[in-house]
């Protein structure tokens, strides 16, 4: 009888981590943006001074702003994505720690226009003060999915 049970439990378990397996994969997406195309910002970018550009496909362009200058941590913040050149059904803005994981954080913003994106976002507070952000904007626009990565640094 007992290596009978024992089947069963290691048939249980495999089972179990297939299962745990199937669920990270489909759940990935949350965690990781996805995108078709990755573009570098133009060099020079400093969020604290002034909204950030980076240059698109066929000759388009992206703003990305937050605002209150400096950008602060644990106060909302107003987001706004502006494109010149691309029109996009939707865009959001991943904010990832970039040397520790701050958690989920990523807002779908309003649509004024098809060029305007807007919306608010807050910065959760570090327990070792400073730290570096990655803000990842994605856009939406005609089937594809591009994003283009903003580095910043925030906190006390």
């Amino acid at each position: 009888m007992l290596p009978r049970k024992s089947l069963l439990v290691d048939a249980a378990m495999i089972l179990a981590l297939i299962l745990i397996g199937a669920i990270g994969y489909k759940l990935s997406p949350l965690l990781l943006p996805k995108a078709d195309l990755f573009v570098q910002p133009d060099a020079g970018c400093d969020l604290h001074r002034a909204p950030c550009t980076a240059s698109l496909p066929g000759g388009g362009r992206l703003s990305f702003s937050l605002s209150p200058r400096p950008i602060p941590v644990a106060t909302p913040l107003d987001v706004e994505v502006a494109l010149e050149g691309l029109e996009a059904e939707r865009v959001k803005v991943d904010f990832a720690g970039v040397e520790m994981s701050m958690g989920y954080n990523r807002p779908t913003l309003r649509a004024i226009t098809a060029q305007r994106h807007v919306g608010q976002a807050t910065l959760p507070v570090c327990v070792t003060g400073r730290m570096l952000w990655q803000a990842t904007v994605l856009v939406e626009s005609g089937g594809q999915r591009i994003a283009v990565p903003f580095r910043f640094e925030a906190g006390h």
